[in-house]
């Protein structure tokens, strides 16, 4: 039985779902052409396709498998690709996500010219490199052979960025098992309020019945969009710091917290029924996997307001100064003294970015 179910992650299954999908919301209709048979869905035992839209610009829509590894991508893998594309497509600078199961388990960008794309991958992989094992890794930018070479150091599944130079696909030749994918227009998708808000986000229920929105797109493109509510504001790199936190949270199972310190997450505590356990785990995380010594000094964002001030309480007594939230508490007033008992900054974006996926 262990050796079939083993077989099973590495083979195909056959689908008879049809060639096409006509969408009709309101007076506009979209045609979706199937654009490749998935290796399975969610698990080995659920039929899956791929389907792309007629109209673009496209980047997931058109995906380019350079090379494909053993039995093709999941529905998982093709998430994974679209939520890290959806994390780095916010960073004008170079970034990496590193990706498990749609959340991200690391994420980094450039803090200058002196960072290289070799450097931002170790820092976005080494959040936690245990969640790291067997991740979706996506890039803004050109893979180069330091970084590709480096990615081979540990068991990838997807690697996935706009381009790829010579040497990085030779190298990634020598790994059997790893998918590489390109994709085109990252910089024609739309990331903040009052831009193309782009295609509606349709959830489907068990019975057929859909929800439909529209995207989530932030308003916050820098520090002139956040409202500092405590005595003391954040200095220049906490207020960096917690726009590179807040552009990861957008795109992390909820209740959750992105704790960052020089543009790379150490801790993200993902899909809690709680807030106060999303920010425990983040800051547990950040001391379990090897960032201890960077939590001092670190800032942390939060998807949802703070109902209570022990989130507070926590990130004093592991030493963060600086948080971002949404505010809108009935206990915003209890919040903020406690930021000031504590000298932490805190800025309210007036904006909640709850992610149930």
């Amino acid at each position: 039985m262990a050796k079939s179910m083993r077989k099973r992650y590495r083979t195909r299954l056959e689908e008879s779902l049809p060639e096409e999908i006509k969408l009709v919301i309101g007076d506009e209709e979209t045609v979706y052409r199937k654009y490749m048979s998935l290796r399975y869905g969610e698990n080995p035992h659920q039929p899956a396709a791929f389907y792309s839209p007629e109209k673009g610009p496209l980047t997931v829509g058109t995906l380019e498998i350079l090379k494909t590894g053993k039995g093709g991508l999941s529905q998982t893998n093709v998430e994974d690709i679209n939520n890290s594309l959806s994390i780095v497509h916010y960073f004008d600078e170079p970034a990496c996500a590193v990706m498990k199961h749609v959340n991200p388990s690391g994420v980094a960008a450039a803090r200058g010219d002196e960072d290289s794309l070799r450097d931002i991958y170790v820092r976005a992989r080494d959040c936690d490199s245990l969640a790291a094992f067997g991740s979706v890794v996506g890039f803004n930018t050109k893979v180069d052979d330091a970084t590709a070479d480096e990615i081979l150091s540990t068991y990838v599944e997807v690697v996935v960025a706009p381009d790829f130079d010579d040497e990085a696909m030779a190298i990634f030749e020598g790994k059997k098992d790893l998918r590489v994918i390109q994709v085109n227009n990252l910089d024609k998708m739309s990331r903040f309020v009052g831009e193309d808000p782009g295609p509606y986000t349709i959830s489907t229920q068990m019975d057929g019945s859909i929800a439909l929105s529209t995207p989530l797109l932030t308003k916050i493109r820098g520090a002139e969009d956040m409202r500092f509510v405590t005595e003391r504001e954040a200095t220049p790199r906490e207020i960096e710091d917690l726009i590179f936190s807040w552009y990861v949270c957008m795109h992390v199972r909820s209740n959750k917290a992105v704790l960052s310190k020089d543009k790379a997450t150490i801790g993200i505590g993902t899909g809690q029924q709680d807030r106060v356990m999303a920010v425990k785990l983040a800051l547990d995380k950040a001391v379990e996997r090897g960032n201890k010594d960077k939590v001092p000094g670190s800032v942390l964002a939060t998807g949802g307001y703070f109902p209570f001030r022990d989130s507070i309480d926590l990130l004093a007594e592991y030493g963060v100064t600086g948080c971002l939230q949404p505010g809108g508490s009935i206990r915003d007033k209890q919040v903020i003294r406690a930021c000031n008992e504590h000298g932490i900054a805190m800025a309210f974006t007036d904006e909640r970015c709850f992610r149930h996926f």
